[in-house]
C-alpha cells in the first residue's frame, strides 16, 4: 500500500514525533509499502532552518526510502503560542496550495499535536481514501495545563477543530491507553480507536555497539569517570526541570556525580541562567546533540531522569525517552504519574519518585550512585521488557494492519 502521512516535524530533527514518524516509516518500506511524508524544512526546536537545507515552497529528497517533501512554513521557535500557531497554520496553507503536486495514497495519516495537520490530511482524504488520526499528544489541553496559554475564546475554537477531526477520522492512533476515553469521549464513540505505543529501534539503541562512542562522548563533554545523571530531551515548561537543578544543589558535595542535560526548548536559557546563579559545578547544559550521538549519550549516562510537572493531564503520557533509555539498559528515575509509572512498575527497570521533588531525585541518584549492581539490575530488566514489548518493529507491523483494515472497510463501504 501507499502511505501518505502529514507531520510538523521529521529527520534530522531529533524529538520523538520526527524518530517515531521516521522509525514507522523506513520499517514500511522495508516491508514492501510506499511511504510519502509531507512535513516542514527541519528547524526545530530553535526555528532556525537546518545547515544543507531551505525553507522553500517545495523540495523532495529521499531518506533511508522514504520520499520526503517539504513546504514552506513561517518559522517559528518552540517557545510561546501565537507564533507557533502562525507556524502551524502556514504549513496547512503550504499543503493546500502544493495539494496538486501531492501523489495520490491508498492511505492518509495525520500526526499530531497541532490539528491543522489534521485538516492538512483530511483535505486529501476522499470518501474511499481512509484517514488516519495519529494522537501523539493531548492538544490543546497539554498546553493550558503548563500555562503557556489561558483557556479562553481561541483555545475553545482548537478544541472544536480537535473534536471535530476525532470525529470524522476513519481511524484515531493513540499512543497511550489513557488517551483513549479522551478521544471516545470527544469522538462519540470507540470504536475505530487503536493504541500503537511509542517504542525502540533495538538495533540502533545497541548498548554493545555504542559503547566507544559514550566513552568518546565522555571525554568531549568532559564528565570524566562521574556518575552521570542525564535529562535528554525537551527544556520545556511541561519538564518541570527546576527540580533536576534542585537535586543537583543537594548533591553538590558528591564530586563523584554530575547532572547532564541535553536537548533544547523554551527553557533552556532560564536553566542555564539558574545553574549559573547557584554555582551548579556538577550540571552541564549541553544542548541539542544529533541522533547519531543519542546511543552514544546514553551509554555514558548512569541513570535517566525522565521527568514531567505534576498533573493530572500528564498522567496519560508516556514519554518516548523512557523506551530509549531501556533499550540502552539505563535505569530510569521516574518522575512522572500514572501510566507512565504502571509501564516502569511492570518493567523494573527503574524507581519512580514524586514529580517535581528535587529532594526524592536527589535520594534516587545517590542510591544508583553508591549500588552499580542495583543499577546495572535495573537496566537490564528494561532492555528485556522493551524487547518483549516494545520492539519498533512489531509496532509497525501492528501499525500497517490498522492501515490495511482501515483501507479494506474502505472500499467494502458502499459507494
Amino acid at each position: 500500500m501507499h502511505i501518505l502521512v502529514f507531520t510538523h516535524y521529521f529527520p534530522p530533527e531529533v524529538n520523538a514525533p520526527a524518530s517515531r514518524l521516521f522509525d514507522l516509516a523506513r520499517l514500511w518500506v522495508a516491508a514492501g509499502h510506499r511511504v510519502t511524508v509531507v512535513t516542514a524544512a527541519p528547524s526545530h526546536p530553535a526555528g532556525k532552518v537546518y545547515p544543507g537545507y531551505e525553507n522553500r515552497l517545495f523540495a523532495r529528497e529521499t531518506i533511508a526510502g522514504i520520499d520526503v517533501i517539504r513546504v514552506w512554513t513561517w518559522l517559528a521557535a518552540n517557545e510561546g503560542f501565537a507564533l507557533r500557531i502562525i507556524n502551524y497554520v502556514s504549513y496547512f496553507l503550504s499543503v493546500a496550495v502544493q495539494g496538486f503536486r501531492l501523489p495520490a495514497a491508498d492511505v492518509v495519516i495525520s500526526s499530531s499535536p497541532q490539528f491543522f495537520c489534521g485538516l492538512a490530511g483530511r483535505m486529501f482524504q476522499r470518501r474511499h481514501r481512509p484517514w488516519v488520526l495519529e494522537i501523539r499528544d493531548l492538544w490543546p489541553e497539554s498546553i493550558v495545563t503548563v500555562g503557556a496559554v489561558k483557556r479562553g475564546r481561541l483555545i475553545r475554537m482548537l478544541e472544536a477543530i480537535e473534536a471535530w477531526a476525532y470525529r470524522r477520522a476513519d481511524r484515531v492512533v493513540a499512543v497511550t491507553d489513557s488517551f483513549v476515553p479522551f478521544i471516545a469521549a470527544r469522538r462519540g464513540t470507540s470504536e475505530g480507536i487503536a493504541v500503537i505505543k511509542n517504542g525502540a529501534d533495538l538495533d540502533f539503541y545497541d548498548p554493545a555497539a555504542a559503547a566507544d562512542r559514550g566513552r568518546e562522548l565522555r571525554e568531549e563533554l568532559g564528565l570524566g569517570d562521574r556518575f552521570v545523571a542525564a535529562y535528554v530531551g525537551t527544556h520545556g515548561m511541561a519538564q518541570g526541570l527546576g527540580a533536576v537543578l534542585d537535586a543537583a544543589g543537594r548533591t553538590r558535595d558528591r564530586d563523584d556525580i554530575v547532572y547532564l542535560f541535553v536537548g533544547d526548548g523554551a527553557e533552556r536559557r532560564d536553566l542555564v541562567a539558574a545553574a549559573e546563579a547557584r554555582a551548579l559545578t556538577n550540571v552541564r547544559i549541553v544542548g541539542q546533540r544529533p541522533k547519531s550521538d543519542m546511543p552514544g549519550i546514553w551509554s555514558l549516562t548512569g541513570a535517566s531522569l525522565v521527568v514531567l510537572r505534576k498533573s493530572d493531564t500528564f498522567k496519560s503520557v508516556l514519554p518516548s525517552k523512557m523506551f530509549e533509555a531501556m533499550a540502552m539498559r539505563r535505569p530510569i528515575i521516574l518522575g512522572v504519574e500514572g501510566e507512565a509509572k504502571a509501564l516502569l512498575d511492570a518493567s523494573g527497570g527503574g524507581v519512580a519518585v514524586t514529580p517535581e521533588s528535587g529532594a526524592e531525585i536527589a535520594a534516587a541518584v545517590l542510591a544508583m550512585a553508591s549500588d552499580p549492581a542495583l543499577a546495572m539490575t535495573l537496566g537490564n530488566a528494561g532492555r528485556a521488557y522493551v524487547a518483549t514489548h516494545f520492539n519498533r518493529e512489531s509496532l509497525a507491523n501492528r501499525y500497517a494492519d490498522v492501515l490495511a483494515g482501515a483501507i479494506a472497510e474502505k472500499q467494502l463501504a458502499p459507494r
